[in-house]
């Protein structure tokens, strides 16, 4: 298992893009374009710690709060099927099965002890 990845929400994109890169030094290695986001992706040299801002194209009504400013952690296995095996042994269920979102990518979603998000993530 290895760390992967961390998503925040972001409500003014061009600043968190100027922060990020101007003011940490990171770069921007993709941009993914989704129906109702655009993802952002932004790392140090070596990518070794990758932060994924999401920016939604709505803000809720309610706009943000401190709470759910996070949206999950993320962490690479190469063996979805042996985590799964892992997660029983020890009680946990996933709040998102395992599920193909492209060829040989597989993704799923289960809740730390507080219920923070976790995305486990198999690429072959």
């Amino acid at each position: 298992m290895k760390f992967s990845h961390t998503m925040i929400r972001v409500k003014n994109i061009d600043n968190s893009l100027k922060f990020y890169k101007e003011v940490l030094g990171l770069k921007l290695l993709k941009t993914m374009e989704l129906e109702d986001a655009t993802l952002y992706f932004v790392s140090d040299e070596q990518e070794c710690c990758t932060i994924e801002l999401t920016y939604n194209h709505k803000l809720p009504e309610a706009g943000y709060n401190h709470g759910n400013y996070f949206g999950h952690l993320a962490f690479d296995t190469d063996d979805m099927d042996k985590f799964s095996e892992t997660m029983k042994l020890h009680g946990l269920e996933y709040v998102y099965p395992p599920f193909e979102i492209k060829k040989g990518t597989k993704i799923a979603f289960l809740n730390d002890p507080d219920g923070f998000p976790i995305e486990i993530i198999e690429r072959k």
